[in-house]
């Protein structure tokens, strides 16, 4: 077997996608991708991240990429992605958002493409799935990632809704994110320290104040 037909075999599994990190579990050296990029074999989509050019073309393809471009195995779609992809939610966020898990220092690229955001969390094996053969976050998961990121808790609301009634959530699940989505957006918060307001006079103890004559100390 070929390089080529050994890179297209992980490649029919990834929507026509190969990593360097692929190649290496091949024990393929970095330059033989860059060698058939340069015979067009392989187009260099972004750093570290290739594809067939042969293989069609789909509209999930830049949700693997996302998920490839992170070079890290357990990478997978989450928040409103996640919500917007399984179709819980109207949202429509304008990025992709990726999950990994948490680590010493963060991703540091030369190319980060800006559509792609990538969050740090220790996720348990049952909160990853697969939507359209695509690591992506629980609908449970999704919806308690975005309880806290956010900011339009009738989103969210529509999410557990929908979840609850396609059986992707228990009912106990739903009621519990209910609560907390309830609590997070009805409890007023405090307000920071040194914001507090002298208490304002009203009109005639503000005339009297204006009026008060200037004494100053001999």
């Amino acid at each position: 077997m070929t390089i080529r037909e050994a890179l297209w075999e992980i490649a029919l599994d990834q929507y026509g996608y190969v990593t360097t990190l692929d190649a290496a579990c091949l024990e393929v050296p970095e330059v033989e991708l860059r060698k058939l990029a340069g015979r067009r074999k392989l187009v260099r989509v972004c750093q570290g991240v290739y594809r067939f050019p042969d293989f069609p073309v789909s509209q999930n393809d830049q949700f693997m990429e996302a998920v490839l471009w992170t070079r890290d195995p357990a990478a997978t779609l989450s928040h409103e992605t996640a919500l917007d992809v399984r179709e819980l939610s109207d949202v429509n966020p304008n990025v992709i958002h990726v999950t990994i898990p948490k680590r010493k220092n963060p991703i540091r690229r030369k190319e980060t493409p800006g559509a792609f955001v990538v969050h740090y969390e220790d996720l348990r094996p049952d909160q990853r799935g697969w939507w359209d053969q695509i690591p992506c976050v629980t609908a449970e998961t999704a919806i308690d990632q975005t309880t806290i990121s956010l900011p339009r808790p009738d989103l969210v609301g529509q999410a557990i809704d929908h979840a609850e009634a396609q059986g992707l959530i228990t009912k106990t699940t739903a009621t519990r994110q209910r609560a907390a989505l309830k609590e997070r957006y009805d409890t007023p918060r405090p307000k920071p320290r040194g914001s507090v307001r002298p208490p304002r006079l009203s009109k005639p103890s503000l005339d009297r104040a204006k009026s008060a004559p200037d004494v100053r100390p001999a």
